[in-house]
């Protein structure tokens, strides 16, 4: 019988009860580092071995010093053999207590390219591959010379944030010094890049060994820039099989994953199709599952639970046996999902035969649809679209926290 492993799942929003099944199933010891805050969530409490609570600060940081000191002694009679970020925010903290502990997995430089937008930037350049203009703010003078060089309108991003979050976007170089000078000391932890409008397309991969072992492409109908700013409904849809698009997509991600020294994991990359000049440019990548119930749409389209496949792959390779990926089951599938102005909106109107899931959270209505015709998705998000719109949406203020 294979040697049994005990994993550390950190996870500071609520998130990865598949991850945390899968990986119990398969046979490991499963500890969960979460926040205090959420410690009533329903978590999947039958496949944990022992949960570990932290208190982050106000601005959400934890004391990682603190948090090593505490496995520390965790470690005196537990040990830890390898340590699993299953949100964003997370990938930072699991990878400084790898290196802390010496355990094996992503450490914090690769952590980096997958977690600081202006990392992703310079190591993509250093690559070569395909992305909007863009300026670290450490000089003045480099930040003038991106100005006077560039067609606005540009982006102004943090650094750290997940998704949209935080993203101001400017139309003149003097609105740029503004907005600058508005960050004070804290604009080193920000970046500017052009902005390229386009079609805006996200890659849901599993890595084994450096090689996509998985890898689904789909479309925004909404971008989350869209959402975020603009208060729109936030829509996705499989890109059609074989494509040029599809299989470009598919390319593209292999490259960037192998840029970024991805070994094994799960992955969640966005891409544009410049209105311009029809290429595509990369945007971000995450070394985790994507958010906003992406993986259950990417379910519905392949049969593939990326978080359960996610959980397979750390336990072969922890063993050091052979992965292998479930078959396939190609379908179409979108998703739509709204905040509403109902606290418990009634969905029970939307019956179609075709809806795989349905969402039950406060504030919010949600679908994802599957079919064998992606034509057919496409009809059924447009009608709901309208639909909301008229019985059920509202808009939170940029910025505002809504599903992450």
């Amino acid at each position: 019988m294979s040697q049994p492993f005990t994993f550390l799942c950190i996870s500071t929003f609520f998130k990865g009860n598949e991850f945390l099944r899968a990986c119990k199933a398969a046979g490991n010891t499963v500890f969960l580092l979460t926040d205090k805050k959420i410690e009533h969530k329903p978590w999947a409490r039958e496949a944990i071995d022992e949960i570990f609570y932290v208190e982050p600060d106000e601005q959400g940081h934890l004391n990682l010093d603190e948090t090593a000191t505490g496995l520390a002694f965790v470690m005196r009679t537990r040990p830890i053999d390898r340590i699993v970020a299953l949100d964003d925010f997370d990938v930072e903290k699991a990878a400084f207590l790898r290196e802390q502990f010496r355990i094996p997995g992503m450490g914090q430089t690769t952590a980096r390219y997958f977690r600081d937008k202006l990392a992703m930037r310079m190591r993509a350049m250093y690559a070569g591959l395909r992305q909007p203009r863009f300026s670290p703010l450490f000089s003045d003078a480099q930040i003038n010379a991106f100005a006077d060089s560039v067609e606005f309108p540009c982006l102004v991003k943090p650094r750290g944030e997940a998704s949209t979050t935080g993203i101001r976007k400017v139309q003149s170089k003097d609105e740029l010094w503004a907005v600058l000078d508005s960050l004070g000391d804290q604009r080193h932890r920000f970046l500017v890049e052009q902005f390229r409008p386009g079609a805006v397309y996200h890659v849901d991969a599993l890595s084994v060994d450096g090689q996509q072992v998985f890898c689904q492409a789909s479309q925004y109908l909404n971008t989350p820039m869209e959402v975020a700013h603009g208060g729109g409904i936030f829509r996705s849809v499989t890109e059609p099989y074989d494509s040029d698009d599809e299989q470009a997509l598919r390319a593209f991600n292999q490259e960037l994953l192998n840029a970024f020294n991805m070994s094994y994991s799960a992955s969640h990359s966005e891409f544009i199709k410049c209105h311009e000049d029809g290429e595509f440019y990369f945007l971000e990548t995450a070394s985790r599952v994507g958010g906003a119930n992406l993986a259950e749409m990417v379910e519905a389209a392949s049969g593939i639970n990326l978080w359960r496949e996610w959980a397979n792959i750390e336990s072969t390779m922890a063993r050091g046996e052979t992965y292998q990926l479930p078959a396939v089951q190609p379908q179409y599938s979108g998703i739509i999902i709204s905040l509403t102005r109902q606290q418990w909106p009634d969905g029970d109107g939307f019956s179609d035969p075709e809806i795989w899931w349905k969402m039950h959270e406060e504030y919010h209505v949600g679908l994802i649809v599957q079919t064998t015709e992606r034509a057919r998705i496409l009809e059924l998000l447009d009608d709901y679209a309208r639909r909301i719109y008229a019985d059920f949406h509202a808009s939170a203020p940029v910025g505002a926290k809504t599903t992450h």
